[in-house]
């Protein structure tokens, strides 16, 4: 976003919102496609969830009376984006990617406005499964594993790695029986990394966000951005630790590494009044012990801060994303929290809802397996 952008939705401005219904395969922040008037909805996304974004969305009819027809849930996908129109005339949009149509519905026939459910792309994983085992060599790469269960079901597919990791060597033979977003998930997750179909419609696999440098500010006052915000502190789902492993090959023990709350001063501290509370995860594609401290640190750093939730509503930024750091100010106190889920309304008279944690680790150790 430009520096005008930013500017701007701290202050009065006129949001609008597109939504283009556009045949299967594209990517970019300009599809080709058919624009249809947008009454309500929003897209919701969460950091947790095996579809990491959804749209509800309600438009202007006709209601689709035939599997060709534009809103027919059989591979048309709909194309988000929210921006805001200056005055002169320049309007400067965000994406917030494409959506799988699976249903529409018209509560009043036949001329009512239809309600459209749609998920990103992941959905599409999901649900293609495999109808016969799939087995990969140890000298088969990640990358090529990856193209070749992705490409299946969406040939055009755009697949980016943030390093190296997509010539490694899968290191051992392994079978994907038929759960495809499963296998996926699997492989992504013990390298230490998450995954997702971003704003371009490209399929991302990263390490998890550095939390050092927030990217946005919620504060209230004069030209502040914040509505409302709520709080809890809970032990639930609370985790110090993470014992990640591969699994045995003949005689050889399976590779092991722990990783734990090292900070003193966190509240969840290892060696803490809180307790020894570890997580546990195994997965075949952990073939080192490099390989499992690289999962270990990952999977905790994705809960830190846990148990301080923040729940805020907010002026709509629609650039944001969950895994986001953001600064929190309460009064005069600031906090770094990091976005688990959020909802980005597609009505200009709607606040923006999300969910975070704050992000009060600063150190995670190396444990004894």
């Amino acid at each position: 976003m430009s520096a005008r952008f930013l500017s701007a939705l701290r202050g009065s401005h006129r949001a609008v919102v597109q939504a283009v219904v556009v045949a299967p395969g594209q990517s970019g922040t300009n599809p080709a496609g058919t624009e249809v008037a947008v009454l309500s909805g929003d897209v919701q996304m969460d950091a947790a969830a095996d579809v990491r974004a959804t749209v509800s969305l309600t438009v202007d009819g006709p209601f689709p009376a035939a599997a060709g027809d534009l809103l027919a849930p059989y591979g048309n996908e709909v194309f988000l984006r929210r921006g805001i129109a200056f005055e002169g005339g320049a309007t400067e949009w965000v994406s917030l990617g494409y959506f799988r149509i699976r249903s529409a519905e018209q509560a009043e026939a036949p001329d009512g406005a239809i309600r459209i459910a749609g998920q990103d792309r992941m959905g599409g994983l999901v649900k293609a499964r495999l109808i016969a085992p799939r087995q990969y060599a140890a000298t088969d790469t990640y990358g090529a594993v990856v193209a070749q269960l992705v490409g299946e079901v969406y040939p055009t597919a755009i697949i980016e790695w943030d390093d190296t990791t997509a010539t490694d060597p899968l290191g051992r033979a392994l079978i994907c029986e038929q759960d495809r977003f499963r296998f996926l998930a699997d492989l992504v997750t013990g390298r230490g990394k998450i995954w997702f179909w971003d704003h371009r419609g490209h399929l991302v696999i990263k390490d998890v966000p550095d939390s050092s440098a927030p990217v946005w500010t919620v504060d209230s006052g004069a030209n502040g951005v914040l509505i409302e915000i709520g709080r809890e502190i809970s032990d639930e789902g609370v985790y110090n630790a993470v014992v990640a492993s591969g699994e045995a090959v003949d005689t050889t023990a399976p590779p092991t590494a722990v990783a734990v709350d090292a900070n003193p001063d966190s509240p969840t501290w290892w060696d803490g009044p809180f307790g020894k509370v570890p997580r546990f995860y195994a997965s075949p594609f952990i073939t080192t012990a490099e390989q499992a401290q690289i999962t270990a640190n990952a999977l905790l750093r994705t809960t830190l801060g846990v148990p301080y939730n923040v729940d805020f509503q907010a002026i709509v930024n629609p650039a944001l994303e969950p895994w986001d750091p953001v600064t929190v100010q309460l009064r005069t106190r600031s906090e770094t929290h990091v976005l688990d889920r959020l909802t980005v309304p597609l009505s200009a008279d709607v606040a923006m809802t999300a969910q975070t944690r704050e992000q009060t680790l600063v150190m995670i150790g190396e444990g004894d397996a």
